[in-house]
């Protein structure tokens, strides 16, 4: 089996300790998987009046990554609930929507999700200072009284370690049109059809997001396929995608308000994507279709 790899470290001042940002970004480019290693202390980062100095480490799964300007890596935690250690979960339903960089900016995203009304401003808010948590540097907060409050932050961790798991290989890529770019549809049905995994990589995605007089930064956004369809007369494959969390793409990536989102989407071989996306502070949906250039990976 293909295994992971550390390819960056950072310390804890997020400065680099061994590896290369260049290889973390060729490797998501060409579809591989990230996860990202940490280490913190119980009584710094989980519960400050406790006694107990204990090192915890933590890996976490991101399943859903970008590539930005074609030179920024970020990975976006789409399935977490919030988790209270050591025991279970936090006080309240909602999703943890974590992203991290590449040089160690993080950000979190909590759209709730037990009805609870939050009547609340979209709005910037102080930045608390943490005084009982001096490793932890809030940079930018939002919408706290709302049902998706988020923030920017740095929390030093011991260390950032970047792993890839590179299995995956490229056979085909279209223009939103559906035209062939590279590869071949028949190269990725085979594949399909003989229980391969599947990934997409969509391009552009969250450009609807970004206000027009912001950079308007490439991206592609990388997504685990659930289930593939393949009409055999019309040669068209279409699939239903994990869940994306969406945002507007800068560097480092974060959040902000009214800029980003969380839902599902279905995208085809011909360009189409059809959407059906959240509104995380009013927890609505929305369908919707867009077009867009798409990579096909296939983990053999």
């Amino acid at each position: 089996m293909a295994k992971w790899n550390c390819v960056l470290e950072l310390d804890s001042q997020r400065q680099r300790v061994s590896g290369s940002e260049t290889v973390l970004r060729d490797a998501v480019n060409s579809g591989a998987d990230l996860r990202v290693g940490t280490g913190f202390r119980h009584n710094e980062h989980i519960d400050t009046t406790s006694d107990c100095n204990e090192l915890i480490r933590e890996v976490m799964d991101f399943r859903v990554t970008y590539l930005l300007d074609n030179r920024w890596v970020s990975g976006i935690e789409t399935l977490r609930m919030p988790i209270s250690l050591p025991d279970g979960f936090g006080p309240r339903a909602s999703m943890s929507f974590f992203i991290y960089n590449q040089d160690g900016h993080q950000a979190i995203a909590r759209p709730h999700l037990d009805g609870i009304s939050s009547p609340g401003k979209l709005a910037a808010v102080p930045v608390d200072d943490h005084p009982d948590m001096p490793k932890y540097h809030e940079l930018a907060s939002w919408d706290a009284d709302t049902n998706a409050p988020s923030s920017n932050f740095v929390y030093e961790f011991e260390y950032f370690r970047y792993f890839v798991h590179n299995q995956w290989e490229e056979v085909f890529s279209h223009d939103a049109e559906g035209q062939i770019e590279s590869g071949s549809l028949e190269d990725l049905i085979d594949a399909f059809t003989e229980g391969c995994e599947i990934k997409v990589a969509i391009h552009n995605l969250c450009s609807d997001l970004t206000e027009t007089d912001e950079p308007q930064f490439e991206h592609d956004v990388f997504v685990h396929i659930g289930a593939g369809y393949y009409y055999t007369e019309r040669k068209l494959f279409m699939a239903s995608a994990n869940p994306i969390v969406r945002t507007r793409p800068t560097i480092p990536l974060g959040y902000g308000t009214s800029c980003w989102d969380f839902g599902w989407v279905m995208p085809r071989t011909d360009g189409h994507l059809a959407r059906w996306i959240c509104n995380p502070y009013t927890l609505q949906f929305e369908k919707s279709s867009t077009r867009h250039a798409m990579r096909w990976f296939v983990s053999r």
